[in-house]
């Protein structure tokens, strides 16, 4: 017999948090290119926790995918240097010749800090990876075609205003600046001067 699963009711601090991720989900949201959605999170990682996938739009293709998800435990995790914990992915198409660029890691670190940076987002503990992947396909297809993919992994602890409140929506927004870049488009209220190939 399967227990369902009663999850405790959530600190009034993170149900706050949560209603301004809402609020900046809404603001985020560009129809036909960026477009986000609530989806289920991870039970066992936290007592609680609130999820979005990502996806983004060029001319009706999708080039590139995310996911960001907030945990939060009262008591603090090892390593969290706090209660609260952001783990956040991007993968995004990029062309052969930005693949190749020995320095498009730190490139793809640079997007987040500044991404976070830009909006104000209060961290600490800030950790990831950036992998660059060239695959070429073979056998079933007629064509071999090479596809390039660029991937961010991280995770950092958001910190509390002084007033002891959580605002989330800066931190949504920046992981939705990261996936723009990553994917070459501007961030909101930006021009693009030019597009990537």
């Amino acid at each position: 017999m399967t227990v369902p699963f009663d999850p405790p009711a959530a600190p009034t601090v993170f149900a706050r948090a949560v209603e301004g991720l809402q609020v900046a989900l809404r603001d985020v949201t560009r129809p036909g290119l960026l477009e986000l959605h609530e989806v289920p999170a991870p039970r066992r990682l936290a007592p609680h926790a609130v999820a979005f996938s990502a996806e983004v739009s060029k001319d009706g293709d999708e080039v590139a995918t995310g996911r960001f998800v907030v945990l939060h435990d009262p008591a603090g995790q090892d390593g969290w240097r706090g209660d609260t914990r952001v783990v956040a992915f991007v993968s995004a198409d990029v062309d052969p010749e930005m693949a190749g660029d020995p320095a498009l890691a730190e490139v793809g670190w640079s997007w987040l800090t500044d991404s976070l940076a830009g909006r104000g987002a209060q961290h600490t503990a800030a950790g990831g990876t950036v992998t660059r992947t060239a695959s070429l396909t073979f056998g079933l297809v007629e064509d071999p075609e090479e596809s390039n993919e660029v991937e961010v992994r991280a995770s950092w602890s958001p910190l509390h205003d002084p007033d002891g409140s959580l605002d989330l929506g800066v931190h949504l927004q920046a992981w939705c600046d990261l996936l723009c870049m990553t994917a070459g488009l501007p961030p909101l209220g930006v021009t693009a001067l030019r597009t990537r190939s």
